[in-house]
């Protein structure tokens, strides 16, 4: 299992419905975002990259997945310079093979 819930079971406090709308709102949004970002990427546009990678790196780290967020994380800091474009090629299908990942796991345990 690529993702671990500890963190969301701590900031649920029990309140299974909050995991579950995390969860849900993961699945909903966090596939748009990455396939945005792959575009994003693909045309060489590096506001957007930066910006999209940031935007992935909360909810990835929601769900302890370390290994992805620190990836966004590099993601992000190389979307400030054009001149990194080779290097973001490079970390992004780490990134989408992990969170396409948890997607499909996420979808088998949550039933959703």
């Amino acid at each position: 299992m690529i993702y671990s819930l500890d963190k969301l079971k701590e900031m649920a406090d029990g309140d299974e419905d909050f995991i579950l709308s995390v969860v849900t709102v993961f699945l909903e949004e966090v596939p748009q975002d990455l396939e945005d970002l792959e575009k994003a990427i693909r045309e060489g546009d590096y506001e957007n990259t930066y910006k999209l990678a940031h935007k992935i790196k909360p909810n990835v780290d929601l769900l302890g997945m370390e290994q992805t967020r620190a990836i966004a994380l590099e993601i992000e800091t190389l979307g400030k310079n054009a001149e990194n474009k080779d290097q973001i090629e490079a970390r992004f299908p780490l990134l989408k093979k992990d969170i396409q990942q948890v997607i499909s796991e996420l979808g088998k345990d949550f039933d959703v």
